[in-house]
């Protein structure tokens, strides 16, 4: 797998030859070779893409995703038949053990919490209420003390009285933010031969990403640090390159020093092994460096 995200922004061509994505612009023309490409973001109406490089890059596992008039992400390609998608493996998936999801699905809700408060002490933010409903987390979290910090996380890290329920710029941001963390969540379940839509919590008809919905919790407070620490009115380009570079963020994880793109490999592997009893145990341990990332280039914002 690759290791470069390329973003279109511009009216352009996207095609394949010898090994290489070639993109031409007004500007020129580029060529990728696309063993180097983990996620192609085309994120503008005015490019076009050939079924070849299409081909090509579902063939390497390589995360496509396509964008509205407003730039949001709206819909994505990944490979419809890997090469280790097996039958044995879709009824292992469908057979997972119930106590083995409620215990993983806990440990994701401890640890999204746990980052959550780690964010606002980062932020020198108050985190005694976050600290008393983590201590409250039941197995399963019957209670759902998920929504419940989140109703207190959400007006510490911003301002009081702001909800996720609005159509604000930071919700635009928090949203593209985590559209990323889920197709590179997908990217990953696909990789290791499992379906997108059997998650061992969110259960939507209407979702086709219901597992990458649940193991991409824990990393959802890396976009709510960056997008605190940005200054800015509209979602501008920038922001939006912004928030895709989080993906070489380095932090440590497991007790390990690497960028957020290799922790995600890293967290959903662990995850599929544990469910699939394969291992006994697992961890997830990340730690955010006391520096907040800021590569949003502030002159446009």
């Amino acid at each position: 797998m690759g290791w470069r995200s390329v973003i279109i922004t511009q009216h352009s061509k996207l095609s394949y030859s010898a090994h290489a994505m070639i993109v031409q612009t007004n500007d020129g023309i580029n060529q990728i070779p696309v063993d180097d490409v983990s996620l192609l973001l085309i994120s503008t109406t005015q490019a076009v893409i050939t079924t070849a490089l299409i081909s090509e890059l579902s063939k390497k596992n390589v995360k496509i995703v396509f964008t509205d008039e407003a730039r949001e992400p709206i819909s994505e390609i990944y490979g419809y038949y890997p090469a280790n998608r097996t039958a044995q493996l879709l009824r292992e998936q469908v057979n997972w053990d119930l106590q083995l999801q409620q215990i993983l699905w806990t440990k994701l809700v401890a640890n999204k919490i746990i980052n959550q408060i780690n964010v606002l002490n980062l932020l020198d933010h108050s985190t005694d209420e976050l600290v008393m409903e983590l201590e409250k987390l039941e197995l399963n979290d019957l209670t759902n003390r998920e929504a419940a910090v989140a109703h207190k996380y959400f007006p510490l890290l911003f301002e009081s009285g702001f909800t996720r329920r609005d159509g604000s710029v930071i919700n635009a941001a928090l949203n593209y933010g985590y559209s990323i963390l889920l197709s590179v969540v997908n990217q990953e379940i696909v990789a290791n031969g499992y379906v997108t839509y059997l998650g061992i919590h969110h259960d939507s008809e209407e979702n086709q990403f219901n597992l990458a919905s649940d193991l991409m919790e824990p990393f959802r407070p890396v976009v709510d640090c960056w997008v605190a620490n940005q200054k800015f009115n509209q979602l501008t380009p920038d922001i939006k390159y912004g928030l895709v570079e989080l993906l070489s963020l380095e932090l440590k994880y497991n007790g390990k020093k690497t960028i957020l793109r290799n922790a995600i490999t890293e967290h959903v592997r662990n995850c599929l092994k544990y469910l699939a009893g394969k291992a006994n145990s697992f961890t997830i341990e990340m730690e955010l460096s006391d520096e907040v990332p800021n590569n949003a280039i502030n002159d446009n914002v």
